[in-house]
């Protein structure tokens, strides 16, 4: 009787110990996606922007015999994968190196429009689109990472039909075309849902034919960084996910190249 009762209390013991295992080590099970996309000379940039650089510091044998390689890298802060911190369109809202991680990291919630953009470069997400994605999903919890997949990155990374032109300078700017998320969708959010922040998978959370910006200025201005050209979102599921978006810590800056993945647990 008491070899009984002893086994089954190491039983019990090995029961309670097993969640706080799992709790050290959140990551023991399961896959990370990258939602990131590789700096080159072929990453797409705004037309004002210079293009991505990469040049050789040094690279072969050294005169003490092994191998050696270095080089140096230009780009502008807005361009392939990157942050959009808030003061970029909000004047006195946290800066790039300023963003709590808390608001980088945290689940996410994909929202699809793919079908909708697909025939139509100049899709714009709508309020309708949240609330039905909300009608099958439930209520976007607070302190998520709200995603928005419109299929255009499966265009990347050729920029004709990615951005619409493959034309460099301030003429080009009018010519740019993919979709982006209406202002009244960004109002809808920024009034209604506590989010961290918002990503999608094209070029700017605002349409390329928009000229005022407004969804920059509603998300940002509310301190809520945005993700752009953010990849593999087909990958992604429409909740579950969870989210690490790190950027370059850039003082002072209005944005940043971003490594951002996703932790999808089995």
């Amino acid at each position: 009787m008491h070899k009984t009762l002893y086994a089954l209390s190491l039983l019990a013991v090995g029961c309670t110990q097993q969640p706080a295992e799992q709790a050290k080590n959140p990551f023991s099970s399961g896959q990370w996606i990258d939602l990131s996309y590789e700096f080159s000379d072929e990453t797409p940039y705004w037309p004002t922007s210079g293009p991505f650089r990469l040049n050789t510091d040094f690279e072969g044998i050294t005169p003490g015999g092994y191998y050696y390689s270095a080089y140096n890298f230009c780009a502008a802060e807005h361009g392939g994968t990157h942050l959009d911190a808030p003061v970029h369109f909000a004047e006195g809202k946290w800066s790039t190196e300023q963003i709590p991680l808390e608001n980088l990291t945290g689940d996410a919630v994909v929202i699809d429009v793919s079908e909708k953009a697909r025939t139509n470069s100049d899709y714009q997400v709508t309020v309708g689109d949240i609330e039905a994605w909300e009608k099958t999903n439930g209520p976007i919890p607070d302190q998520a990472i709200v995603l928005f997949r419109t299929g255009h990155g499966t265009l990347y990374p050729d920029a004709k039909n990615y951005l619409g032109t493959d034309e460099r300078g301030a003429e080009a700017v009018a010519k740019l075309h993919f979709p982006g998320i209406d202002p009244e969708a960004a109002e809808w959010l920024v009034g209604n849902r506590k989010i961290k922040a918002v990503g999608i998978d094209t070029a700017s959370i605002d349409f390329g034919q928009s000229k005022d910006f407004k969804t920059h200025q509603l998300f940002y201005g509310a301190n809520i960084p945005g993700f752009e050209n953010v990849a593999n979102l087909d990958k992604v599921p429409t909740k579950g996910a969870y989210v690490v978006a790190l950027p370059m810590k850039i003082k002072g800056g209005s944005g940043a190249p971003l490594r951002i993945v996703a932790w999808l647990q089995d």
